[in-house]
């Protein structure tokens, strides 16, 4: 078999339930991009990827030569290399401001998702709440524009969708408390970039 390196399609390295992985995935089928996808068992990782990644993690993109495993530098790289539809703003102060919001984004919400995977007991109810009452406060913001502070999908809905699809697996339910929020999340789901963007192992996460 020849190396993964050599291959002329660009290939992701995903996991099945990994929000990360997702987030490409949907950045992929929103672009109309060809790609192989390897689903990737985290228990054994597969040889070719601990060669192509030092972290041994997903995602990982290869296009040919190329290896990426960076969530945010596979992103840019996708809108660089096939820029239509345009996911990043073009100007360079839009271009800051989306990148710290995807900043906020990763640090303010990621990293308590990421917690609740690896947290039990009180723990997991104290993250629980944490997120939601987040999220809830969060609420004007979704109401400003039809995406997420834009008129056009970004990379911002690309990361924020895997995450809110996700909310019924920890138990988080908003309620009423977000109209605007749930109203957005809908919005998103019902894409067919998002929807072909899906594992299976992510459907039923909202069964």
């Amino acid at each position: 078999m020849a190396a993964v390196n050599k291959r002329s399609i660009m290939t992701l390295f995903s996991g099945a339930s990994c929000p990360y992985s997702h987030r490409v995935r949907f950045v992929l089928a929103e672009k109309g991009i060809t790609v192989e996808i390897h689903s990737v068992d985290m228990d054994a990782m597969p040889e070719d990827l601990i060669d192509l990644n030092p972290y041994g993690g997903v995602p990982t993109l290869v296009d040919r030569d190329l290896s990426l495993y960076d969530t945010r530098t596979i992103v840019e790289y996708l809108d660089e290399r096939f820029p239509h539809p345009p996911l990043m703003p073009i100007d360079p102060v839009s271009r800051a401001k989306a990148r710290l919001a995807l900043h906020r984004i990763e640090n303010d919400w990621y990293s308590v998702l990421h917690a609740l995977d690896n947290t039990s007991g009180a723990g997991l109810t104290k993250h629980r709440k944490v997120l939601r009452e987040s999220l809830i406060a969060s609420d004007e913001l979704f109401a400003q524009a039809e995406f997420f502070l834009n008129e056009e999908l970004s990379v911002m809905d690309c990361a924020l969708a895997p995450l809110l699809w996700r909310l019924p697996r920890y138990s988080i339910d908003l309620g009423d408390k977000a109209p605007a929020l749930t109203a957005y999340a809908e919005r998103l789901f019902a894409r067919p970039s998002f929807q072909e963007s899906l594992s299976d192992v992510e459907r039923t996460m909202r069964v």
